[in-house]
């Protein structure tokens, strides 16, 4: 296998680990959820990975909504404290929304370079697609 060509990788088995979408080695984050510059092993540039707000609408609708939910549960069966909140809530908050955003962000970067992601173009008559 030459320098140039790259083997497919699924963005399954890179993006969550953080993993250069392209070789598989290089360390896709600068940071907890800042994108590095380049691969330091293959050298893609990862100036075109923009996820925007993917990752914290996922975790908006999987582990945010939950939360939501067992606080006013806990409210309205219980009428419980403030404090009672603070103990049982909040925790439950920061462990399901925290921990999923780099996995999550990750995982849709890999996702663009493995399905060739582009911004989207308006089709006119003199530029059809």
């Amino acid at each position: 296998m030459t320098e140039h060509e790259w083997p497919p990788l699924s963005p399954m088995k890179t993006g969550p680990f953080g993993r250069c979408p392209r070789c598989g080695e290089g360390h896709l984050f600068d940071g907890f959820l800042k994108i590095a510059p380049s691969c330091e092993v293959c050298g893609l540039d990862y100036s075109f990975a923009d996820p925007a707000d993917g990752p914290a609408f996922f975790v908006m609708m999987f582990a945010c909504v939950p939360c939501v939910i067992l606080a006013l549960w806990l409210e309205v069966s219980f009428q419980a404290p403030v404090w009672v909140h603070l103990v049982t809530t909040l925790p439950f908050g920061l462990l399901t929304c925290i921990p999923p955003l780099r996995p999550l962000k990750g995982w849709l970067v890999a996702s663009q370079f493995f399905f060739k992601a582009e911004e989207g173009r308006l089709v006119t008559k003199d530029n059809p697609a």
